[in-house]
């Protein structure tokens, strides 16, 4: 059985977190444009089960496909995420995806890194929570700086005239 990759190590760079939702969308909106004003590597990185994985194309009726196929699967579906996000081709981007459950997974990727992004709220949970779950984890335990964009602000209160994500030095 082909291995899956169960934790992903960063050396620097800003990670974001990506479950397909809208406010993961935007906060990799976000953080793509952070990567490329401080001109340092952008990590997606998301986190699956079977449960919340796309079905493989290997997938039929009465076999369940190996979970390489499954990673493959989820890797694919990010990948196009990345590409529908339009970012300047000058970030130099990296798509991991790590079969745990969220938090395990971004902490872990959060070890190496210089800042972590995350939408509020992901696909789960209830609607009408300002922080879901996993970001409000995030944000009391990770290991390095937390963003988290709101959905429907895309960070607007943190840039400057142009749109640019703005960093307070410090």
């Amino acid at each position: 059985m082909d291995e899956v990759s169960e934790v992903v190590r960063i050396d620097g760079g800003v990670v974001v977190g990506h479950d397909g939702s809208k406010c993961a969308q935007e906060a990799l909106l976000w953080a793509g444009r952070l990567a490329r004003r401080a001109d340092i590597d952008l990590h997606v990185v998301r986190a699956w089960s079977m449960t919340t994985a796309p079905q493989p194309s290997t997938w039929e009726p009465g076999y369940v496909p190996p979970l390489a196929d499954w990673e493959k699967a989820v890797l694919d579906e990010l990948t196009a995420h990345v590409a529908a996000a339009g970012l300047d081709p000058a970030v130099r981007v990296h798509c991991h995806v790590v079969h745990r459950s969220p938090v395990q997974a971004m902490l872990g990727a959060a070890e190496g890194a210089n800042l972590l992004v995350v939408g509020a709220r992901g696909k789960g949970g209830f609607a009408g929570l300002l922080l879901g779950s996993v970001s409000d984890q995030l944000v009391h335990h990770a290991p390095c700086p937390v963003t988290v964009i709101r959905s429907g602000h895309g960070g607007r209160e943190f840039t400057d005239a142009q749109g640019e994500p703005v960093v307070a030095a410090g």
